[in-house]
């Protein structure tokens, strides 16, 4: 596949799932009362808006211009892993699970990763792929944790919220 048409797939998929889990919020208001729940509903928005904006300046960027993805995937991986840094310190306050926890350092790992590729694109050919290949892999990965969360807060913390 055409890496363009992949980033251009993929934006669209990210940006749909955080319309998605925005009407899933909208349906449970009970979740935006807590300050730990809205965290959650926050985390969870940010593990598909930013994905789908780093997705959009791969699209702009591409092969021509490929200073446009890499210093957007650095600031948006800065800003995503601080977002995240941010919520694992209070999770870690308030004593949440070592579940989310594990899933936020397993966030945090992946922006890092995201970042340095962005900065030294050619580490990618350790495992022969370009830099914006081997992108297009940590945010598949990212995504997928994006899901899990979604999936152990719909199981766990958000049916609790609406038990109250």
């Amino acid at each position: 596949m055409d890496v363009s048409t992949f980033y251009a797939l993929f934006s669209a998929t990210c940006f749909t799932l955080v319309g998605l889990w925005w009407n899933v919020v909208q349906g449970h208001s009970e979740w935006m009362r807590a300050p730990a729940l809205r965290r959650v509903v926050g985390g969870i928005y940010l593990s598909f808006l930013l994905p789908a904006l780093m997705g959009l300046f791969a699209q702009v960027g591409g092969t021509e211009q490929p200073w446009i993805w890499r210093a957007s995937f650095v600031v948006i991986a800065v800003i995503g892993c601080a977002s995240t840094l941010r919520l694992l310190a209070r999770d870690r306050a308030e004593g949440v699970g070592a579940g989310l926890v594990w899933h936020r350092v397993g966030v945090i790992v992946l922006y890092v990763l995201i970042a340095v590729v962005g900065s030294a694109p050619e580490m990618a050919d350790v495992v022969n792929l370009k830099g914006i290949q081997a992108e297009a892999l940590l945010l598949i990965l990212l995504v997928v944790l994006g899901h899990a969360l979604v999936w152990r807060f719909m199981a766990g913390e958000g049916r609790a919220a609406e038990a109250t």
